[in-house]
């Protein structure tokens, strides 16, 4: 096999271990927020124990991409696809953590009903969880255009952020009551926030990727 063919199947084998991560954080986000729905403390117990395996796929990632840099010494676009990989897959990992921090407090909530405390939170679940998966859906498509208008999505999570604050603020005014049941169901909230950030940060290094563009600054 010549170099630049055995350099290809490396490079199509770093996309691959990507797309593992990203849909293993994913499918870690979906069975979260559905063992809630039927009380199911195992596969909350699951998810939480299967960070470790997504810390061990960043950390595989990671090595192939410095092995990469220092064996093939590319040039752009190729280093561009790993550069962006070696920052994106950090993110992703990132997620994953705040994934296994909500399932910490889920089960030290003992399944409460959100809705008791904020209507709005539920909604957070689901804008957060199409942003994660459109997010890593660029990833696959490419697409410039919508990664470029990509940090728009922020805008709604972060509203629903402020929406979760006031409802659980006024909650406490009016009950005068669980305190710390309202501080758990706010980092909840918190950890979504911060997902919708890194699922930001995806998109922005996927525009590097296509572009060698970061923000209006051209990088190579």
């Amino acid at each position: 096999m010549s170099v630049r063919r055995n350099f290809e199947k490396e490079l199509r084998e770093l996309k691959e271990g990507i797309r593992e991560i990203g849909n293993e954080v994913e499918k870690a986000y979906n069975r979260l927020f559905g063992a809630i729905e039927v009380k199911d403390k195992e596969t909350i117990l699951a998810v939480q124990e299967n960070d470790r395996h997504i810390n061990e796929m960043e950390r595989k990632v990671e090595s192939k991409c410095l092995f990469l840099i220092a064996k093939q010494q590319p040039v752009a676009p190729d280093l561009r696809l790993i550069s962006s990989a070696l920052k994106l897959v950090g993110d992703i990992e990132r997620i994953g953590d705040h994934v296994a921090d909500m399932a910490d407090l889920i089960l030290r909530l003992n399944f409460t009903d959100f809705k008791e405390y904020s209507q709005s939170l539920p909604v957070m679940i689901e804008e957060t969880r199409s942003v994660l998966h459109d997010a890593l859906e660029l990833l696959e498509s490419r697409d410039e255009k919508a990664a470029k208008e990509f940090y728009k999505r922020d805008d709604k999570v972060d509203e629903l952020f402020n929406q979760v604050k006031m409802d659980v603020v006024n909650w406490l005014k009016k009950e005068q009551k669980d305190v710390d049941t309202c501080v758990d169901i706010l980092m909840i909230a918190k950890y979504l926030e911060r997902i919708g950030d890194h699922a930001i940060n995806i998109s922005e290094w996927e525009l590097f990727r296509e572009t060698g563009n970061i923000g209006t600054y051209r990088v190579f």
